[in-house]
């Protein structure tokens, strides 16, 4: 049997199971009842203003989609590129941004059906807003794999060679890392201007309760949970799941390892679908279950599929490359690296943990303190997640059989290591599926304790939802750790495969030399991407977050009756400013992530990219580490104070403990999570614009000249 011929099918076969499932649980939860009219009503509101936003988003990037195909067909017209591009382009763009969109329309389903599941008990909460995560999960890998699987069908049909093959599949991931950027910024800074603006009137100028329905930014800050952690998060880890698969199958044909190598990475994908399924019905909980119960009932899940995705993916790696069964141990160096960074990220920002604890206590001198320390936190937590990823960069390179290029430069051996590299990468993200469930249910269970609130529920219905609003804290935090992680090891597959596609239109152009100014130059350029991404970012959640506070202060001051609760806000004006100000502050920052890359190649040459390339990821890297567990510690503070800890809600700690968090808003939910995506972006631009980077450059004509 003809295992490679049937091996795409497997893995289309897999993907359209994962989408089915989730199709199935995508109408268990909308079969669920809604609640009381008011419930209904409160979430009517927040899935108008997340399909607003979406669909007002969608036509602002739809103009850059219909720009960049006309650049991408005069590039094909000229042969810099094949014309499958700007097709692949194209429909990685919209799986990006369709998994974002199914992700968000189950959230804005869910918020309501969740409150009232947890009036019954917190398991029914729980399986609720998990189903809904799990549609979210499902569908990323299942359009994912949908996506590749296709595509790889219809070029191995048409160009037969893996070479020709892989270099066309890889450009179609910079229409994803496309997508995952405008949403992840669009949404970011919708999502945390709604936030901050809404914290700082409400929580600590006015005194009252967050998601109080007084204040007129609380439907904004709903709204906002969706298309930021919900709608953007599902194209991110879309856009990270893809390339991780795309970048390995592309470093196989560089190791020799013909179609077997290829197709290795998508089935252990597609494997990580099924054991993803299997884990979400080991997902439940008991009634009065504490943070650490409710985090082992996931954990148990994501644990099982781990488990089962290694030993099947044991038995496929013997079946396909029985010679170069060490890459193997490269799928497991993946997934322990995975588990490992998730749970260092749930020691930083876990309440359940010191770091957290001593933050909350910094609060007892106010808020100035409470940040340093929280910058200090996320500094001091990049320490172990950079030796988690080196360790497991090592043990890949060697498993895969790397060791040859160590001991006497064969550059076989050097590239079976980074096949091993790449694989490492798609263990780690294997069963995103679930891993994304237990990640995207957290800004369901943060809705629907803000519909308990606004709607009036009792007290333990509150309880219940803020349980399973602080479990997602700790989850989102992880998730965003995974992500960072994956984002690494994918980023550096990427680099290699810009290397090798540089090499293979001009051999010996590559002079990766640090005498050689264009590298040198590029290092720092890149170094110092990730921070001018990051102040743009911050500067526009700022600029956004200054308009609401604006906003909610007129309201309470102009809106007569509103303070006593007997007016009702104009929750759509807040909505409308963070729509505005977000799809215009988006703009800036995406697009540094798209031109920098080419105008680096066109003034420095392919040395001073593949410089700008690895500064970009070694900063990246740790500053996408520091900022997410920075805030993330910062959320879980305030949550701890909130409890009932030094304090307790409404003193003074508390008022320094919600400053923090405001600061922290932009680093965990906008600037944080976009800049892995930055250095996969760049890299995917790069790999699209070699060629016209190769034939023209200032830097040659300047030497030429000179010469």
């Amino acid at each position: 049997m003809d295992f490679v011929s049937i091996a795409p099918w497997i893995v289309l076969a897999a993907a359209v199971c994962g989408l089915a499932f989730a199709a199935y649980k995508f109408f268990w939860v909308k079969s669920q009842p809604e609640g009381t009219k008011e419930m209904a009503l409160i979430a009517s509101k927040i899935r108008k203003g997340a399909m607003a936003y979406l669909k007002r988003q969608y036509k602002t990037v739809g103009v850059f989609f219909a720009v960049m195909v006309v650049i991408i067909c005069v590039m094909a017209a000229f042969g810099l590129l094949t014309w499958f591009v700007p097709f692949a382009f194209l429909s990685g763009g919209f799986f990006s941004g369709l998994s974002g969109f199914i992700g968000m329309k189950i959230a804005t389903y869910a918020n309501s059906r969740t409150a009232n599941g947890a009036k019954q008990g917190l398991n029914k909460g729980l399986k609720i807003a998990f189903s809904s995560g799990t549609v979210m999960g499902l569908t990323v890998v299942g359009l994912g794999l949908l996506d590749i699987s296709v595509w790889f069908l219809i070029l191995r049909a048409v160009l037969h060679d893996p070479n020709e093959i892989m270099s066309a599949m890889l450009t179609f991931g910079m229409g994803a890392s496309s997508m995952a950027l405008f949403a992840r910024v669009g949404g970011g800074i919708f999502t945390k201007a709604a936030d901050v603006g809404a914290d700082l009137v409400g929580k600590v100028e006015a005194g009252i309760p967050e998601d109080d329905p007084r204040n007129p930014a609380v439907i904004a800050d709903n709204v906002g949970d969706n298309v930021g952690d919900v709608a953007g998060m599902g194209a991110d880890l879309y856009e990270s799941y893809v390339g991780s698969v795309i970048s390995t199958g592309a470093l196989a044909t560089a190791a020799q390892l013909g179609f077997e190598g290829i197709v290795v990475p998508m089935l252990i994908a597609a494997i990580g679908i099924i054991s993803s399924i299997i884990g979400t019905f080991f997902v439940s909980t008991k009634e009065g279950a504490s943070q650490k119960n409710l985090l082992g009932s996931l954990r148990r899940g994501t644990y099982i599929a781990a488990v089962l995705s290694a030993i099947a993916s044991a038995v496929l790696i013997y079946v396909f490359l029985p010679e170069n069964f060490g890459v193997f141990w490269a799928v497991i160096s993946g997934l322990i690296a995975g588990v490992l960074i998730g749970f260092f990220t749930e020691y930083y920002t876990s309440d359940s943990y010191k770091p957290t604890q001593k933050l909350s206590a910094s609060s007892e001198t106010g808020s100035a303190t409470i940040i340093i320390n929280g910058i200090a936190l996320g500094m001091n937590s990049t320490a172990i997640p950079v030796v988690i990823v080196g360790i497991s960069i090592l043990i890949s390179f060697f498993a895969a059989g790397g060791g040859g290029f160590i001991s006497n430069g064969d550059m076989l051996s050097f590239n079976m290591g980074l096949y091993g590299v790449g694989i490492s990468a798609v263990g780690m993200l294997a069963t995103l599926g679930i891993t994304l469930a237990t990640d995207a249910y957290g800004p369901v269970a943060d809705n629907a304790g803000g519909i308990a609130e606004m709607a009036g529920l009792d007290e333990e219905v509150r309880n219940r939802t803020d349980a399973l609003d602080s479990l997602g804290n700790t989850t989102a935090a992880t998730g965003k750790g995974f992500a960072i992680g994956s984002a690494a090891l994918t980023a550096l597959a990427l680099i290699v495969s810009y290397t090798d596609k540089i090499e293979s239109i001009d051999e010996g152009v590559l002079q990766l030399s640090l005498k050689n100014p264009p590298v040198l130059i590029g290092l720092f350029v890149g170094a110092m991407l990730p921070f001018l991404f990051s102040a743009f970012t911050m500067q526009a959640v700022g600029r956004a977050a200054q308009k609401i506070v604006v906003e909610v202060r007129r309201q309470f001051r102009e809106i007569k009756g509103l303070m006593q609760g007997k007016a009702e806000a104009d929750y759509e004006t807040c909505v409308d400013i963070c729509t505005r100000s977000s799809l215009k502050e988006m703009i800036l920052p995406a697009s540094l992530g798209i031109l920098v890359p080419i105008i680096v190649g066109l003034v420095l040459g392919v040395n001073g990219v593949v410089g700008m390339l690895a500064g970009a990821l070694v900063s990246g890297f740790a500053i996408a580490i520091m900022m997410a567990n920075s805030g993330g510690a910062w959320d879980n503070a305030k949550k701890y104070i909130e409890a009932g800890n030094f304090g307790g809600k409404g003193s003074e700690n508390h008022k320094a403990a919600v400053v923090g968090d405001t600061v922290g808003d932009p680093f965990k939910d906008t600037s944080g999570p976009s800049v892995n995506i930055l250095i996969k972006l760049l890299s995917m631009v790069s790999i699209v614009f070699a060629a016209l980077t190769v034939k023209f450059n200032l830097i040659d004509i300047i030497t030429n000249l000179i010469k």
